[in-house]
């Protein structure tokens, strides 16, 4: 919530407003949040006697029950929208569906609407809660690790249009937000691993207690979905609820002065230099863990080459990167998309490349002085680094599928073109061929599978079982695609 404190005082031909505005919300940790014996996320809604939720839908699937259950238990009215949302459905569409059901629901404007999801849902609800009479409040429980390390901390809310992420957006913080890692269970491997990146990203930088704990347990956090699943043994769980808090915190202290981004100079827009090019330049575009891990790789190449990282520290570094299975190189991150992407960057940053590299392993600087030459030598030598990895330094599950892209009820010739992109996710994401990709049933927190005839990773459309459905360059127009038929 905020408050506005400002004085208004004349001057020789007008008046001059000096404005302050107090911005305060919480984040509460409860595993379990829809546990009926939890009353935190009702008693928030004991006021108005009502609820109305913004959920993805796969997530509704698993836990619909469950929240319609909780909320009944507390004699609280609850009404659901349910949308298919993802990378290519980010769009104004699906941001005016959610006004509709706001208008529908009578919201007032002090009344806060509920969004549960991943990172994507909360952005295109918040947004919504942003415009929607210019201010309504609203409560995030985020479902994914990228929605709850990083999405979660940020008050940036916002849809893709044409060709670009996130262009029409705005700074709007909910009330409160809270953190259940217990959602973990159902989140399927390459879904930790894509968010395993943004702890990697602010403990190279900011936090090297976070690093070494990272560092130490990195394939079994991946493997028990942060010490979630059964049988994570009390070790994990303790270092992983250490991890997460300590993470989380950390980037509240970076972020909280300055949440409106009027400081270009951002420690965790590490590995945010070149991947906003290059993420959506592959024919399927790389979920954005492993594109950001592409450039924070890169970008510790390029310290070390400066003498601004050791050797053992960009080794351990790169050593990390290679264990979590993430993306460190790819074959069209290349010298043309370091030149556009230094080129965009640009008039983001205000005319400074502001590239923030780990100098040393902890701590952050950020660069202004790299010419074309430097960088691409770095480029060369880094590729020749990469040679000595597994897979030349190729990620695991690199690239986006079902669990990343949003499926709306699209035409016939919109959902073909979807189903035949599907194919080549089998392929890409090292599961075989699309009759070969399996996932085991439960792995269904917004994972695995095409429109709702995919359940619990198990089901056939047109021919495709057990495929991890996959929509090639599905964000609304960039790659030729929109809205799943090319334009």
């Amino acid at each position: 919530m905020s408050d506005l404190k400002a004085t208004v005082s004349e001057t020789k031909n007008g008046f001059h407003v000096d404005g302050y505005e107090k911005i305060s919300y919480d984040f509460t940790f409860l595993d379990g949040v829809f546990n009926p014996e939890n009353p935190q996320l009702a008693e928030c809604y004991q006021r108005w006697g009502r609820v109305l939720a913004v959920t993805d839908l796969n997530v509704y699937n698993v836990y619909g029950g469950q929240i319609e259950r909780y909320f009944e238990h507390h004699g609280l009215e609850l009404k659901v929208h349910k949308t298919k949302i993802g990378e290519k459905a980010k769009t104004i569409p699906t941001f005016l569906s959610i006004v509709d059901s706001m208008t529908e629901f009578g919201i007032y404007r002090k009344e806060p609407v509920l969004v549960v999801g991943g990172g994507l849902v909360t952005d295109v609800a918040g947004f919504a809660c942003a415009a929607y009479r210019r201010n309504t409040n609203f409560i995030r429980v985020p479902t994914t690790v990228i929605g709850l390390i990083d999405a979660s901390v940020s008050i940036k809310v916002a849809v893709n249009y044409g060709n670009y992420k996130n262009r029409l957006g705005a700074y709007h913080a909910p009330i409160h937000t809270f953190l259940d890692f217990t959602f973990l269970r159902t989140l399927p491997t390459a879904q930790i691993r894509n968010g395993f990146a943004e702890l990697i990203k602010i403990s190279t930088c900011s936090h090297l207690d976070t690093f070494n704990l990272l560092d130490k347990y990195c394939e079994e956090l991946i493997e028990t979905g942060f010490g979630r699943t059964d049988g994570a043994s009390a070790e994990i769980r303790e270092a992983a609820d250490k991890i997460n808090r300590e993470g989380i915190h950390e980037m509240l202290k970076l972020e909280t002065p300055n949440l409106h981004e009027i400081g270009l100079d951002r420690v965790i827009a590490y590995g945010h230099t070149w991947s906003p090019m290059h993420e959506l330049v592959p024919e399927t575009p790389l979920r954005h863990g492993h594109a950001i891990s592409i450039d924070m790789a890169y970008s510790a190449t390029l310290a070390n080459s400066r003498k601004l990282l050791s050797d053992v520290e960009h080794r351990r570094i790169l050593d990390l990167f290679s264990r979590a299975g993430l993306s460190m190189d790819h074959p069209q991150f290349n010298e043309e998309i370091l030149d556009k992407g230094t080129a965009a960057i640009l008039k983001t940053r205000d005319g400074k490349l502001r590239a923030a590299v780990p100098h040393p392993l902890g701590r952050c600087i950020f660069l202004n002085d790299v010419d074309a030459k430097e960088l691409n030598a770095a480029l060369l030598r880094h590729k020749k680094v990469m040679r000595e990895y597994p897979r030349n330094g190729a990620g695991i599950e690199a690239f986006v599928d079902a669990s990343d892209t949003g499926y709306t009820d699209n035409s016939s010739t919109e959902v073909k073109a979807v189903e035949v992109a599907a194919a080549k996710a089998g392929s890409l994401n090292a599961n075989g061929s699309v009759h070969g990709g399996s996932v085991g049933p439960g792995h269904v927190n917004g994972t695995n599978g095409i429109k709702e005839k995919l359940a619990n990773g198990n089901g056939t459309v047109e021919g495709l079982e057990n495929g991890n459905g996959y929509a090639v360059g599905l964000t609304n127009g960039t790659n030729g695609y929109t809205n799943g038929s090319r334009a």
